[in-house]
């Protein structure tokens, strides 16, 4: 896959995100072969808290 970046120093570290990302999904599935996705509103909670219209993690004080 490819990964991009602001520069070439940020792509290659979204790269070995990405692989650290691979290993945990690989690691998961090698100690647990029915382990499943995780369910949407998991995935939203994490998402919405930083990105969606309420944010409230990372976020700062633009005022």
């Amino acid at each position: 896959p490819f990964t991009w970046g602001k520069d070439a120093a940020q792509s290659v570290y979204h790269a070995a995100l990405l692989e650290e990302i691979a290993r945990m999904a690989y690691l998961t599935r090698t100690l647990d072969q029915n382990a499943g996705a995780l369910k949407k509103s998991v995935m939203d909670k994490h998402y919405l808290r930083k990105h969606g219209k309420d944010a409230y993690y990372g976020q700062s004080n633009r005022g």
